[in-house]
């Protein structure tokens, strides 16, 4: 998912550090700076799924929350970001946030998910790079960052985080988990992890085991990452600005962006059109959707950390809620509770028949709803008043 860089009326989540500063090494949130709106929950040692470790010793979850706790604890709303989105769901940009909320356009008073109705919660994911413990944060043994030691992490050790937070604001069931891509995987894991604390799920562009062509595409991203010198195989936070992996990470998101729009989309929008005066016939120039992408990648730079994007990428590869489960419609038949799948009609990363495996697979689906749009992924973001009608809906009605 694109969780920045959308032209509409989530615009506010373009915002961020001005475009002539200098690109920083790594632009995680390290202890000391500016908290924002950020709370933070020590886990203690978090057992790991799959890494060798066994354990992250001494993890924190940093998040945030809007509203309030009603007296019945039946108000709770859980929003799970995406690949390089945060805990900062709604507000401005301001002294501690890069960026505007990411879901302004679905979170807020009068939105389906409101706070004077709800009391809506989202953390930084484990291994994420605003404020939760991910791969800048400090070693214990050493408190250097963790950099290339940072162990594998999963979607299932990412929920079993969550779980440890939902007990720790006293929230025993959640009336609703939504979110997009890597968000919809998270509230699916939570529906068959622990169905009895979810009331209800709505995973958006989103799949119930990540697919051959999406592991593909996470795969050059990644080592696009992994290439650049600068990179130094992940121990790059004592570099100068300017000197970090920004070419690599720029790459990445190079690659990921055309994936999060479609065919047409591109074509409509830039066609052959060259960048300004320039000519990229033989001449230096550049066409215009070649200046589009690379200020995307720039921009994340801006605002993100290059062995996060590997470590999430890496997670969002490990997605499949099958996995020793009995595959995946034995796992999804693990949930009854209400559930409410969308998907956008031109998206090429998580296309509709994702969606279609998953309304067949939970009992409490009654059938897809179509985001209609030309843009691809992003059409979730960029078609918010389609969006917002489905939940809004939805949520009424639980």
């Amino acid at each position: 998912m694109d969780d920045d860089g959308i032209e509409t009326d989530a615009w506010a989540a373009d915002q961020g550090p001005a475009a002539d500063a200098p690109l920083p090494a790594s632009a995680a949130w390290h202890e000391g700076d500016h908290p924002g709106r950020r709370r933070f929950l020590s886990l203690g040692d978090l057992a790991l799924e799959a890494d060798p470790m066994g354990v992250l010793p001494g993890a924190t979850l940093a998040y945030e929350t809007w509203g309030q706790l009603n007296a019945a604890r039946d108000n709770a709303i859980y929003v799970a970001h995406a690949l390089t989105g945060d805990s900062h769901v709604w507000g401005p940009s301001e002294p501690g946030h890069h960026t505007g909320g990411w879901w302004n356009a679905m979170v807020g008073p009068g939105r389906p998910i409101d706070p004077v109705r709800h009391f809506v919660v989202s953390a930084n994911v484990i291994g994420g790079c605003q404020g939760s413990t991910g791969p800048a944060s400090a070693h214990p043994a050493d408190g250097r960052p963790w950099g290339s030691r940072f162990p594998y992490v999963t979607m299932r050790d990412m929920v079993a985080a969550e779980i440890t937070l939902a007990d720790h604001l006293g929230v025993d069931r959640w009336r609703l988990i939504t979110g997009p891509s890597m968000g919809g995987m998270r509230a699916l894991e939570w529906a068959v992890t622990v169905p009895e604390r979810v009331g209800a799920i709505a995973p958006v562009g989103s799949t119930a085991a990540a697919t051959a062509d999406q592991i593909a595409w996470s795969t050059s991203q990644v080592a696009a990452i992994a290439a650049d010198p600068k990179f130094r195989g992940g121990d790059y936070y004592d570099a100068a600005d300017g000197d970090g992996p920004h070419v690599g990470l720029g790459i990445a998101r190079m690659i990921a962006h055309t994936t999060y729009r479609s065919e047409g989309e591109l074509a409509d929008r830039f066609g052959r059109a060259f960048q300004g005066d320039g000519d990229p016939i033989g001449k230096g120039g550049l066409f215009a959707v070649q200046s589009y992408l690379q200020h995307h990648g720039r921009k994340l730079a801006r605002r993100f950390d290059a062995n996060t994007y590997v470590r999430l990428a890496q997670a969002i590869q490990s997605h499949d809620v099958g996995r020793g489960r009995g595959g995946v419609e034995t796992a999804l038949a693990r949930y009854s509770g209400p559930a409410l799948v969308i998907a956008v009609d031109s998206d090429r990363l998580y296309p509709l028949k994702n969606s279609q495996l998953l309304d067949l697979g939970l009992s409490g689906s009654s059938g897809v709803k179509v985001v209609h749009s030309p843009v691809g992924h992003d059409g979730f973001l960029v078609e918010s008043g389609q969006l917002n009608a489905f939940i809004a809906e939805f949520e009424a009605g639980l």
